[in-house]
Order: structure tokens, then sequence, then C-alpha cells
């Protein structure tokens, strides 16, 4: 009787599926704002190097 009560509890919880659904809402939110810094950088890079190309031929 005890490991079917126990089966029947572990069931009924939702303690962890709340910490999984915080989880993958966290982890979709660092993927795209790792994605829209990679987008950042690369276009800062090419006006950096747009500067330093203008500055050198001076």
């Amino acid at each position: 009787m005890a490991i079917t009560q126990t089966f029947k509890r572990f069931v009924a919880d939702e303690s962890g599926a709340t910490a999984v659904e915080y989880g993958l809402v966290t982890l979709v939110i660092s993927v795209s704002i790792i994605g829209a810094l990679t987008s950042i950088a690369t276009n800062m890079n090419g006006k950096f190097n747009t500067v330093a190309t203008t500055l050198s031929s001076s």
C-alpha cells in the first residue's frame, strides 16, 4: 500500500513541472538575448572597421 500511495503523490505533485517551465522560459529568453547581441556585435564590428579604414587612409 505504501508504494501505491507514494506513487500517487508523486504523480499528483506539480511543483517540479513549474520549475521546468520556468527553466524553459529562461532558456528561450537567454537564447533570444544572445542572438540579438550577436547580431548587434556583427553590425558594430563592420562600422568600426569602416571607421578604422577611413582613419588609416587619411
